[in-house]
């Protein structure tokens, strides 16, 4: 692992159906995108901001963050976290992508899907939380938050909106006290070389059945490692979520 050169990378766009303007919105007297990209310079020196707005570059640039601007074309995140790569033009082993709506991602998690990399095979990596019996079933059925199963390796078979696996003969209140199931928290770790190869994927059927983009790289044939986290993240989604966060902060 010492041997291993890691770089984060954040995609952050400023436009958004559901929050324009999102990276800017102010958590505790701060943008979110710098509460992000500081949670993330915890752990590693080499953190940039992937964007395609002048308002969010000068914004992290102001706060004495790195930046670079992408194009206004890109489909996805990932996307744009290669072009980021491009221009960065330095050579790393491992690109991480953080979401630019996580303010409070902890460093053990930095640490645990840097820690995917031990084993050399791997080309892509990615965090899950167990939906521990206590907590509400609804967010079992939440579609907004994708559900996972693993391989005894640790390895991710299949993503889903929808609950899985179906826990036949027990009611679904149930469920969670007699099985294991998994939420994906989305932090992505890739190889450069895998990188490069997933954005030139074209878009698959079961992608586009779940809108889940890591579908498309397991219905290709690539393999993607689970690392496991106990800490719950509050991603943003709309304006309410940010409330909450606020809420989170003071607490």
């Amino acid at each position: 692992m010492q041997d291993l050169k890691f770089i984060a990378i954040i995609p952050a766009r400023f436009a958004s159906t559901r929050f324009p303007g999102k990276p800017l919105a102010p958590i505790g007297g701060k943008p979110m995108i710098q509460r992000v990209y500081e949670q993330v310079s915890k752990t590693l020196s080499n953190v940039y901001v992937a964007t395609d707005d002048q308002r969010i570059f000068d914004a992290v640039i102001s706060f004495g963050g790195k930046a670079v601007m992408t194009s206004e074309k890109h489909r996805s995140g990932t996307d744009r976290c290669y072009e980021a790569y491009q221009l960065i033009n330095r050579d790393f082993d491992v690109i991480i992508n953080v979401q630019g709506d996580e303010p409070f991602i902890q460093p053990s998690q930095i640490d645990e899907i840097m820690n995917c990399f031990k084993n050399k095979t791997t080309q892509i990596a990615t965090l899950v939380k167990k939906i521990e019996p206590t907590e509400s079933t609804a967010i079992l059925f939440n579609p907004n938050s994708p559900k996972v199963v693993i391989s005894n390796d640790n390895t991710a078979l299949y993503f889903s909106r929808s609950p899985i696996p179906f826990l036949r003969n027990f009611p679904e209140d149930q469920w969670t006290k007699r099985h294991n199931y998994y939420k994906h928290i989305g932090v992505y770790a890739y190889t450069p070389k895998t990188l490069q190869k997933i954005t030139e994927l074209a878009p698959s059927s079961l992608e586009q059945a779940e809108s889940l983009e890591q579908l498309r790289w397991i219905e290709n044939g690539y393999q993607i490692k689970v690392g496991f986290t106990d800490v719950e993240t509050i991603g943003i989604d709309t304006p309410e979520d940010l409330k909450k966060a606020e809420q989170y902060l003071e607490f």
